[in-house]
């Protein structure tokens, strides 16, 4: 019984000493508080109205016109499934990053992900092949974009709003 009461003395020493507060700077206290950040010169004056700025128009690439489009349509190869599985980088508004292509099955065909897109791209989440167009759908089914192979590894095409876009190795 005697060593029921040792041990039983030494778990509370022990869980009381895990209770003590130890503080800052040896425990005496709290710290000293930080000095407040310089400030410099406050500058007030009218903002333009919304929409007008200083900064230039963001730099857009140009894509194929509308009639080459249609052209590279009647001369497309033929696609297949296994040839697109991959990661491709998409080329739309100024803008690129990475889409991966997949061949789990997924709402609107295949799985689609992309990597690094901070404009529409991003919503790419499936894909297809019909025909001899590359299809890009978005998470709710969408067509996001229909493209055409026109080079080794590379197509190109239009967004479902008639902005141009590419897809290249």
């Amino acid at each position: 019984m005697r060593n029921g009461i040792v041990v039983i003395a030494l778990c509370a020493a022990v869980a009381l000493a895990g209770c003590q507060r130890t503080g800052f700077g040896g425990g005496f206290g709290q710290p000293a508080p930080l000095s407040p950040a310089p400030v410099g010169d406050i500058q007030s004056g009218q903002l333009p109205p919304a929409g007008q700025s200083d900064f230039p128009d963001a730099p857009t690439t140009q894509g194929p016109s509308e009639q080459e489009l249609q052209t590279v349509a009647a001369n497309a190869p033929e696609v297949t499934r296994d040839s697109m599985v991959g990661r491709w980088t998409i080329s739309t508004g100024g803008n690129s990053c990475d889409v991966f292509l997949a061949l789990t099955k997924w709402t609107g065909g295949y799985r689609a992900a992309s990597r690094g897109c901070n404009d529409q791209a991003a919503l790419i989440s499936a894909w297809d092949v019909q025909g001899k167009q590359v299809i890009l759908n978005d998470s709710s089914g969408n067509q996001f974009a229909a493209l055409y192979k026109s080079g080794e590894q590379r197509f190109d095409g239009t967004t479902a709003v008639g902005q141009p876009i590419s897809l290249n190795r």
